[in-house]
């Protein structure tokens, strides 16, 4: 496989050998059909894991978006879980058999259940420490392998504004899962762009002692632009020094789709590529999707969408509305990837 770096556009990406264009598109493998995580299953049922990495081949993906949970990785400061990290070379290897790229974005906290009370108890720099360990030990396995896309940080990290309580480090839940992590507890006076640029320097660090060479982002919420009202304090332009490149998430509304547009135009207006990292028809037609996925191309590198394990034909079979919407996105999704061909 082809190592994948930033082109020298700075707007795109390339091959590294051959130059040619490279264009990411794909999905968040980031659960199944039952909300069940990867980690829940890899062990016990690896040829379903073999088989949705086929599915997703052929319904023509060339990045697959992981999501590791930091207590299956760590369990305790200082003490990876070699067990975890040796599925984890595992699913690389079986990456590379099915020539599809990786996007591995860590520190996931998705379960509340199942984050240890020791992670919540620790001091910010204490946490950022433990992270430092997940995302060191992550790189060692990852680091020499071209199927590698890259490394994400965070699944939507954001700095608080003031203070919040002891040990309250997950945002609301969202269909049963914490998506949205607090990178700290306290702002204590600080610009918040400044505590985001920090912990980025801080965990950038940890990665490039074991891996110089794949490329390194993070997963933001498309209210992170500096906007009067809610925003995650990850301005882009202030956190993006040490990023290789941007990525967003956007579900564009009804009738809001040119809101959606404006929203990628400020993320690209920093420079580097940007990846919609997370994208789905969810809250407006497919036409109006497909008005935003193509007016998108003008500012964005690459798409990542999702898939939870049912192939198109089983979609079909079923009657649930939300089985309709995923046929609607993976038929939407073929369509486009024959287009790039």
């Amino acid at each position: 496989m082809p190592w994948i770096r930033v082109a020298k556009d700075g707007r795109t990406f390339v091959e590294e050998n051959t130059f040619r264009r490279f264009t990411p598109l794909g999905f968040n493998y980031d659960h199944d059909e039952k909300g069940a995580l990867i980690e829940d299953y890899w062990e016990t049922d690896w040829p379903r894991v073999e088989e949705d990495f086929k599915e997703m081949k052929d319904l023509g993906a060339n990045v697959v978006r992981i999501h590791l949970q930091f207590a299956k990785f760590m369990d305790a400061p200082e003490r990876p879980n070699e067990k975890a990290l040796k599925q984890l070379g595992k699913l690389v290897k079986l990456a590379e058999k099915a020539r599809l790229y990786l996007n591995v974005t860590g520190l996931g906290c998705y379960h509340k259940k199942d984050v240890p009370a020791w992670y919540d108890r620790l001091s910010e720099q204490d946490r950022w420490d433990c992270q430092v360990d997940f995302w060191g030990s992550v790189a060692d396995v990852c680091g020499t392998s071209p199927a590698i896309f890259c490394y994400d940080l965070m699944n939507e990290p954001v700095v608080p504004g003031g203070k919040r309580k002891a040990g309250d480090w997950l945002g609301p839940p969202f269909g049963g899962k914490h998506f949205v992590q607090f990178i700290t507890l306290d702002q204590d006076k600080r610009p918040r762009p400044e505590i985001a640029q920090k912990w980025i320097t801080h965990l950038v660090r940890a990665i490039r002692a074991w891996d110089l060479r794949h490329m390194i982002t993070v997963g933001l919420v498309d209210w992170s632009l500096d906007r009067p009202g809610l925003t995650s304090g990850f301005v882009p332009d202030k956190i993006a020094g040490d990023l290789d490149f941007l990525c967003v998430h956007i579900y564009p509304k009804a009738k809001k789709v040119d809101e959606a547009l404006a929203t990628l135009k400020g993320f690209a207006a920093v420079g580097k590529p940007v990846v919609i990292e997370e994208t789905f028809p969810l809250r407006c037609s497919m036409d109006e999707f497909g008005r935003f996925f193509e007016q998108s191309e003008k500012h964005a590198a690459g798409w990542i969408g999702f898939y939870w394990g049912k192939t198109p034909a089983e979609l079909r079979r079923s009657t649930t509305i939300g089985d309709a919407m995923m046929l609607q996105w993976l038929e939407f999704f073929a369509k486009r990837s024959r287009k790039g061909d």
